[in-house]
């Protein structure tokens, strides 16, 4: 099983290379051999992996390992220490967007307009762009012992070397592949491995080469599912939570949540357009058509109190793939709620202690917030009803008897282009 595995993730791409006799590896029957090794490690069982630094001898380097190169050049983090910041220089061209791919669970960023084309890998997700000439390809194995997996990238099918580098939970791999330049990195967690290949023609390396070096260095293949994120960067598929106002399909949600939107999804309910927006308080009405049932919240004639209970849908890395409609107390501060929400909480309700909506959670940007992260603060009901009524909405007002806070709370998802 684990060689099928091992030969899956060994993302060579060897419809796209063309022959090159001077790059030729061992024979067929080494490859072979090599690959029933593989089959006899236990991953249970597999050593630590040891730093180590490689060169290839075609460029005149001494090959290093962890006896020999001590420093800390031989180390992952080393390698990509200033990659974070490549992307803010990037133009528009590019498209650069952080993603989270639902195939593996990893988060990078991604140049969305050089490989448009997006379909499914055996074991990931692949990008390509219109003529096939660049590829992106993530990879995730179960079972996988990462320091053999490492030795298997590396020997693939008219690879050469040229710079290799294994850490203990952790590898990157670049080089020549056929007429294609390469980059691999992959990050272990137990026995599962998750893990990301940059491949594009030789031609393109005045521009690829930052790039690729951007999205290897911008991988994460076990994201922290608390985490918000980074400033500036717009996720390809952004959750949220949305809020029923009306029985005929009008709902709340962050202005920012349904920004540049594709598509606006609301799971069990269906697609929906947004129809207004109010940008200077985070704001957007948006209107699900033919959907029946809905149960919309009362407002509450204030929100002067400081303890309330957020109702809505954390984001699927934090609570691993589901999409329940959960609960937090919080309380209100100088500087806005704490503890700080889960992810997917922008647009969460923020009920008093009668059950009625005294406001909506909002995510300030680290710019409006004045810090290095995002700040979460209530949009008060005043204004929440004043924008509704705008808008010929009138919510019912606060009562002892109306229906649980929970059956008006839902995701919304945002797909963007």
């Amino acid at each position: 099983m684990l060689v099928g595995l091992l030969a899956a993730s060994t993302l060579v791409f060897a419809q796209d290379s063309k022959p090159d006799s001077k790059h030729r590896k061992a024979p067929a029957a080494k490859l072979t051999a090599n690959k029933e090794h593989v089959a006899k490690a236990h991953v249970a069982t597999a050593p630590a992996a040891t730093p180590q630094h490689e060169e290839s001898p075609r460029h005149g380097k001494a090959v290093n390992d962890s006896r020999k190169h001590k420093d800390e050049s031989g180390s992952v983090s080393a390698l990509e220490r200033d990659l974070s910041a490549a992307p803010a220089n990037f133009p528009d061209s590019v498209g650069w967007q952080l993603i989270e791919d639902p195939a593996t669970g990893a988060r990078f960023g991604l140049p969305g307009k050089i490989v448009p084309r997006i379909d499914a890998s055996r074991t990931g997700s692949r990008w390509t762009s219109a003529q096939g000439q660049i590829q992106i390809e993530t990879f995730r194995l179960t079972e996988a012992a990462l320091p053999t997996l490492f030795e298997q990238e590396k020997k693939a099918s008219k690879r050469e070397i040229v710079s290799s580098q294994l850490a203990a939970d952790a590898f990157v791999i670049s080089g020549v592949q056929g007429l294609k330049n390469f980059r691999v990195r992959a990050t272990a967690r137990g026995t599962e491995v998750r893990g990301v290949t940059v491949l594009y023609d030789q031609a393109t390396e005045g521009t690829m080469d930052r790039i690729a070096a951007a999205v290897i260095g911008s991988y994460t293949g076990f994201p922290d599912p608390n985490a918000t994120t980074a400033p500036g960067i717009r996720r390809m598929v952004e959750y949220g939570t949305a809020i029923v106002v009306s029985g005929d399909g009008d709902l709340i949600a962050p202005a920012h949540i349904t920004d540049d939107c594709q598509a606006i999804t609301l799971p069990g309910l269906g697609h929906a357009e947004r129809i207004a927006i109010d940008k200077a308080n985070d704001l957007a009405l948006i209107h699900v058509y033919g959907a029946r049932n809905l149960v919309p919240v009362t407002l509450a004639a204030d929100d002067k109190g400081a303890d309330y209970k957020l109702i809505g849908v954390a984001d699927p890395l934090a609570q691993a793939g589901a999409a329940e409609v959960t609960t937090a107390v919080c309380r209100r501060t100088g500087q806005g709620i704490e503890p700080a929400p889960k992810p997917g909480f922008s647009g969460a309700a923020v009920a008093d202690a009668r059950g009625a909506i005294a406001g909506m959670v909002d995510f300030k940007p680290a710019a409006v917030a004045g810090g290095g992260a995002q700040v979460a603060t209530i949009v008060p009901v005043e204004t929440i009803r004043a924008f509704l009524q705008a808008r010929g909405i009138t919510p019912g007002a606060a009562a002892s008897d109306h229906a649980p806070i929970e059956l008006s709370i839902v995701r919304i998802a945002c797909v963007r282009k």
